[in-house]
């Protein structure tokens, strides 16, 4: 670890922070159908979406209409996705003549980008063409993004008034967070990097003749606007196989940066517009702390983890001074490594400029157990909202039972309907995590899927489980992906941890909108302060620990005891 090594990471962080405040508030105005300044110029776009599309923008909708409507959006674009995956080699933009794909493949990579995984269990420029890409992944990037988002702002609605039956259109939250929030930074982030030597292009690749004299085809492509919606909605789903590691999605440390600023900003800032949404901002900071704190500890975790380097590598006579180097790129370091593999799976994100394949163990076991946590710091765009929402209910409701009150959470009564529907929401992550894992552990079809033996080959099929469930889409690279066992199995997991967490939380904010809203009381316990922020940490991590530590002990903690003892498997 060295000191510009945490200058790089303090400034990013500094900038992440310093952005999401003013974004929150934009973000609080855009939801709520307040003037922005963007207004004027697509105002009369939403509206005449609206038109076309027969949406009466003034209609609410409650939490079941609210979503069946997301629901079916998904079905259907998924449908479209699949369709356009299977038959790519007969529509047009295929300079490349790239084949369809398999059905199960099909399945399993429209799945991913309809739930915001982005799990790619195929080479991207050798196996998509021009139009998959970016009328099929790119469109879903934003698509995906979007109705987290929307979801995030239903449940939030839910805390402003008592007594109400509607949480808002879906189809208008849709609108106007990808119009407002969405394509405009997009826009200007896909200008940056196209003048930091992404290419944006539909020529076909090139033939290049290296040192050696030996023929190198370089792959090219519209990359730079499918690159920045992947970073800016936690989708991560890469235009080449290497992801952010390849020069032509990351070609410098300044794009490096302001990658990992873009997966971070919008869940932040989320968190703030929560605070002016429901008229408290001491409310919105309190959860961006809770987020804060967790990701800057895992943070120093992984570097201080990548930075003590590997004893093995040392002893094999490789130089140690720079830590462990082993699958990252130099033009990145160690520092900035560390971050990216933290902050890709702290959000929903799943990009990587490493491979996480080739972390140390511990430094391995961060991004597994943010994974794990359910994503909630600071979590994707509008999932890791939702999803620490539900955690905040929870720990209400510990502190109720401490002091044998009846919980409440911004002026609203936690009662069993909405602790169950709690649970129900978090045990589908260690349900799908922990069976999928341990059912292709004991099936050959699934053992001979691991490039490594002992428990390193733990941690690579529980990371590839955890990433599907968990929407982030990262992986242990030794992990051969594409067969019909875990196609079709992970893409079960991307479904359900999707959409079976996020209908339970639909059903809590429907719940809690129809309760009175009660004023603040003696025995109000407040959830602004730092007592809340510490139980609200402390739910997180020993739901995390309680469900998964007999796992990773096996896995990457058994792998580190390995290393120091100098064993190799």
């Amino acid at each position: 670890m060295t000191l510009i090594g945490w200058a790089q990471i303090a400034l990013v962080l500094a900038l992440v922070f310093l952005c999401a405040v003013p974004l929150g508030a934009y973000i609080a105005r855009v939801v709520q159908g307040e003037r922005t300044v963007l207004s004027p110029v697509l105002g009369p776009v939403e509206r005449g979406f609206y038109g076309m599309a027969g949406v009466d923008a003034s209609r609410g909708m409650g939490w079941l209409t609210y979503a069946t409507a997301l629901i079916v959006l998904q079905a259907v674009h998924f449908l479209i996705l699949f369709l356009m995956l299977r038959f790519q080699d007969r529509l047009p933009f295929n300079p490349q003549d790239q084949s369809a794909l398999s059905t199960q493949l099909a399945f399993n990579t429209a799945i991913s980008f309809v739930t915001n995984t982005n799990w790619q269990a195929y080479v991207g420029e050798t196996t998509m063409s021009y139009g998959s890409q970016m009328w099929g992944l790119t469109v879903h990037n934003f698509l995906s993004a979007a109705t987290g988002i929307a979801a995030a702002v239903a449940i939030t609605r839910a805390f402003v008034a008592g007594g109400v039956k509607e949480l808002g259109n879906f189809w208008v939250d849709l609108t106007r967070i990808t119009l407002y929030l969405l394509l405009p930074i997009v826009l200007v982030y896909t200008l940056f990097l196209i003048a930091s030597g992404v290419p944006q292009t539909m020529a076909g690749y090139v033939d290049a003749t290296t040192l050696e004299g030996a023929k190198q085809t370089i792959a090219l492509g519209p990359v730079a606007f499918q690159e920045a919606i992947k970073m800016l909605g936690t989708n991560g789903g890469g235009f080449f196989n290497a992801n952010s590691a390849h020069p032509f999605e990351n070609p410098t440390a300044l794009t490096n940066a302001v990658e990992i600023w873009s997966e971070l900003v919008i869940p932040f800032a989320l968190a703030v517009a929560f605070g002016h949404i429901v008229r408290d901002r001491r409310q919105g900071f309190a959860l961006m702390w809770v987020m804060a704190t967790l990701m800057i500890c895992a943070i120093v975790a992984c570097y201080a983890a990548e930075g003590a380097g590997n004893p093995l590598l040392t002893a094999a006579g490789i130089d140690p001074s720079m830590g462990n180097m082993e699958g990252k790129e130099v033009r990145f370091g160690t520092a900035m490594s560390s971050m990216f593999a933290t902050t890709t799976t702290a959000t929903s994100t799943g990009a990587v400029n490493a491979m996480h394949d080739s972390f140390t163990p511990l430094g391995g076991l961060i991004p597994l157990f943010l994974i794990q946590l359910g994503e909630v710091v600071p979590g994707g765009v509008g999932s890791g909202l939702y999803a620490i929402l539900v955690f905040a209910l929870l720990a209400v409701f510990v502190a109720g039972l401490m002091v044998g009150r009846t919980p409440e959470y911004l002026g609203k009564k936690v009662q069993a309907r909405e602790i169950k529907l709690a649970m129900l929401a978090v045990l589908i992550l260690p349900l799908c995590i922990l069976s999928g894992t341990a059912l292709c552990l004991v099936l050959p079809n699934g053992v001979s899927s691991l490039a490594n033996a002992g428990p390193h080959g733990l941690s690579e099929m529980l990371y590839a489980f955890s990433s599907a469930t968990g929407n982030n889409g990262s992986a242990f690279a030794g992990l051969t992906a594409d067969t019909p066992l875990l196609d079709y199995g992970l893409g079960v997991c991307m479904l359900l941890g999707r959409f079976a967490f996020l209908v339970p939380v639909l059903a809590i904010a429907g719940s809690l909108a129809a309760k009175p809203k009660l004023l603040p009381s003696a025995g109000t316990f407040p959830t602004h302060g730092p007592l809340f922020i510490g139980l609200l940490i402390g739910v997180i991590l020993i739901l995390g620990g309680l469900q998964f530590l007999p796992a990773l002990s096996l896995g990457p903690l058994a792998e580190h005891f390995s290393m120091l003892a100098g064993k190799t498997f």
